[in-house]
């Protein structure tokens, strides 16, 4: 086995940004606070979104998104199963129903028709994921929800950077989630965002995340007078650090070279795969263009060695590849869940595993991957 191991992924941290938390620590304001303002501003910008609301996590990000819409006991909410099991769990976090749909086979996101094929009377929302940084095709899904006259949310956990007809993916989204989980091409060690171009819904989202307050621990502070806070309705502490947003800052600053560096990195797989037989990579769908926060292959029924067996393999090469997406459906969390077929859902989740895939990889890693792969697919 080789000592050398090489991770699947590795944030981009350094010097700038422990100088940033370090700045934000010895401020003396290190909850939420003046920095997380100027990064939920940047964020936005930077998405083209109007407002940025910052939040614990993704996960909490989607649960007041959901909140915000008004769902409840009763409704459904359309879901893709192919994804993280988060996705699925803020529905229910509402009391709603996850409906599993499934998803095209070329970008592993719900489709206009995956969605209709489960949508019912009682349906009352769709909630699409932009699945490992590939951008679903928002237009459509946009369009289709709108004759629907259903409210389309976002779940762009793994998306920032990646962009759907030239725009970034969250231009012109209703409500749209991310995360800056360590995994994430933007890390805050852990924390998300919540973006919309709706001013009275990001007004009650920051309410929300700080227990329904009405002014916030900032607003009081650079008050000249005492405020006297109300809480509006019950809410959550789902707030965001100022030390995490001196980190993402930083890093929202590293995104075009970040982006530039992933694309290169899955250029060069694609060449280096290529004449390997029995692996789909995952690429640029027509409607836009992935940050490839992930880089992963989906192997054909023929391979030699099943998935479980390669990544073992990789495993024992010294190379740590992860499994392909999760199936939620078929967790023991949604056992009783009802469910319909899902066949495509099934095969990418069986059959596909995350690559390597990181800033500082060299080019002498990415051969090592790629060789490991080629014996195993000699059989």
């Amino acid at each position: 086995m080789s000592t050398d191991r090489i991770p699947v992924m590795i944030p981009w941290l350094g010097e700038e940004e422990a100088e940033a938390a370090s700045d934000a620590v010895l401020s003396g304001w290190v909850a939420q606070g003046p920095r997380v303002a100027e990064f939920e501003k940047a964020f936005a910008e930077r998405v083209g979104a109007e407002h940025g609301i910052a939040v614990s996590s993704c996960t909490t990000a989607l649960h007041l998104s959901l909140v915000a819409l008004g769902l409840g006991p009763g409704d459904e909410v359309v879901v893709p199963s192919l994804s993280f099991i988060a996705t699925a769990n803020a529905v229910r976090y509402v009391g709603a129903e996850p409906v599993f749909a499934d998803v095209d086979p070329d970008t592993a996101n719900l489709t206009p028709a995956t969605v209709d094929a489960v949508r019912t009377s009682s349906t009352q929302a769709v909630l699409a994921v932009h699945q490992g940084g590939v951008p679903a095709d928002v237009h459509a899904l946009r369009a289709a929800c709108a004759e629907w006259e259903l409210p389309l949310v976002e779940d762009a956990a793994c998306a920032i950077g990646s962009t759907v007809g030239g725009k970034p993916v969250g231009h012109g989204a209703l409500l749209a989630a991310w995360s800056f989980h360590p995994r994430k091409v933007v890390t805050t060690g852990e924390g998300g965002m919540i973006t919309t171009d709706d001013a009275e819904w990001a007004a009650r989202l920051r309410r929300l995340r700080e227990h329904g307050m009405n002014a916030s621990a900032a607003e009081r502070h650079a008050s000249n007078k005492p405020v006297l806070e109300s809480y509006l309705e019950v809410g959550f502490n789902y707030r965001m650090t100022d030390i995490q947003a001196a980190v993402g800052l930083v890093q929202l600053g590293k995104l075009d070279a970040m982006i530039t560096r992933r694309r290169e990195l899955a250029a060069r797989y694609d060449a280096l795969l290529r004449d390997i037989p029995g692996l789909t990579a995952v690429r640029d769908p027509e409607h836009g263009q992935s940050n490839f926060q992930s880089y992963w292959v989906l192997l054909d029924e023929d391979f030699p060695v099943g998935r479980d067996d390669l990544l073992a393999a990789l495993s024992e090469a010294g190379v740590s590849a992860r499994r392909g997406i999760m199936a939620a459906h078929l967790e023991p969390a949604y056992a009783d869940h009802p469910s319909g077929p899902l066949p495509v859902t099934e095969r990418l989740s069986r059959d596909s595993l995350i690559l390597p895939l990181f800033h500082t990889m060299t080019e002498a890693q990415q051969d090592r991957v790629v060789a490991a792969l080629r014996e195993q697919a000699r059989g």
